[in-house]
């Protein structure tokens, strides 16, 4: 994917004054990485998401974000904001200290524009973006929103860079987020999670993450070999970045006691690990109970996949949401989880499938397959919650509603 459409425009994104309770609002988002370098993810879809269905809403959205896109850069302009579905995106380079996404040019921008929005919302934690946007806010009485998107989980941080994140949070972030006027989560589980690492706060949200619900019309021809992995017989479904805290060695262990059914595991290999997927599947003998598409997978693929699923598992060690939840429910397809996803509360509430620990996932998965027809009922009962209740609009509003509250506070 390739952005190169200019915005045509000779204001500076967000310079032209503070809206009136009530009215368009002025709305700011810094995010390490954006569209196009979707081999980041989640959040990727969501953020843009988020600002995509604000900027419908008529809200002006504007994105500082930087061009990284993993050892590369993205294709896109520098310096010259662009249009993205109603949103204007300022892309900044990063080129020494890539890691944390240090952007001098962003830091200017920052400067010299953040003034001018409503309210600015910061996705991540442990970045540069984050902490610079943080910083110039505070100093500019701008009220300012942390998503940290699954960042701050005690256990994710003793597992990896301990010691350096443990001093970047008692330096950097324990200021960044007390000082903050809001907290969003996407799931109580992420607010839970935040809660041990007892920082004070004066405010908490917990907005889900949406699901494009339009999607599931949609009908096109899915590629050639997404259409052999479908013809090949009942099968469960993988959709998602191979990674070891999606829970794939529990899953593929499980296999061996599935009878009649194949897994299917679609997705992204950028940490390397389908090595360990392969090794995986010849200790438990099951070569020949699971096809591999280590790829990214989306548009007419992604729902041929959900469509053809007898279910859809993700039973990860560590999710604070779960955006394949909420698509797997868009497309009437069944969910099995586990009790460490964020989105496990989506599936106990709609009743779109069930919620397991990693010794009860086996006899989970049993139970349900046994019983196609009212796996079939739990689907469609996903489907219904997915157009009532997670839709992108009504997420988008919400926020809004948020985002109002503060710039009604900031303004009295």
């Amino acid at each position: 994917m390739t952005i190169k459409q200019p915005l045509v425009t000779a204001a500076t994104p967000g310079v032209a004054g503070t809206s009136a309770p009530g009215s368009r609002l002025n709305i700011l988002h810094v995010v390490p990485t954006y569209l196009p370098a979707t081999r980041y993810g989640g959040p990727i879809y969501s953020v843009h998401a988020l600002c995509k269905h604000l900027a419908s809403a008529g809200h002006n959205v504007t994105v500082f974000t930087t061009n990284v896109d993993g050892d590369g850069e993205s294709d896109v302009p520098l310096g010259t904001p662009v249009l993205l579905d109603g949103v204007k995106v300022c892309y900044f380079p990063s080129h020494r200290g890539r890691r944390l996404y240090w952007s001098p040019p962003m830091w200017r921008a920052l400067e010299t524009s953040l003034a001018g929005f409503d309210v600015v919302h910061l996705h991540s934690v442990f970045l540069w973006p984050t902490w610079a946007a943080a910083r110039v806010a505070r100093r500019l009485q701008v009220p300012y929103v942390v998503s940290p998107r699954g960042m701050l989980v005690k256990d994710l941080v003793r597992r990896k860079s301990r010691l350096v994140k443990s001093a970047w949070i008692a330096l950097i972030e324990k200021r960044n987020i007390e000082h903050c006027a809001l907290v969003h989560f996407t799931a109580e589980l992420e607010r839970r999670e935040f809660a041990a690492f007892g920082f004070r706060v004066s405010r908490e949200c917990v907005v889900p993450n949406g699901a494009d619900v339009r999607a599931m019309d949609a009908i096109e021809d899915p590629a050639h070999d997404i259409r052999q992995a479908v013809a090949g017989g009942p099968y469960l479904l993988f959709l998602g970045r191979l990674s070891w805290k999606k829970g794939l060695d529990r899953l593929i262990a499980a296999m061996p006691h599935i009878e009649g059914h194949r897994l299917v595991i679609a997705g992204n290999d950028e940490e390397g690990y389908l090595d360990t997927i392969h090794a995986l599947l010849r200790q438990h003998g099951v070569n020949d109970k699971v096809t591999l598409l280590p790829r990214f997978v989306s548009g007419a693929d992604k729902a041929a996949l959900y469509r053809g699923a007898a279910l859809f598992a993700l039973p990860s060690y560590s999710e604070n949401f779960g955006n394949t939840v909420t698509e797997a429910m868009a497309f009437g397809c069944p969910a099995v989880v586990t009790s460490e996803v964020g989105a496990a509360g989506l599936v106990q509430a709609s009743g779109c499938g069930a919620v397991t620990t990693e010794k009860g996932l086996v006899a989970t998965l049993q139970s349900l397959l046994a019983d196609p027809d009212k796996l079939r009922a739990q689907g469609q009962a996903g489907r219904v919650w997915a157009v009532d209740h997670l839709s992108w609009e009504s997420v988008a509003l919400a926020m809004a509603d948020q985002y109002r509250r503060l710039a009604t506070a900031r303004n009295a």
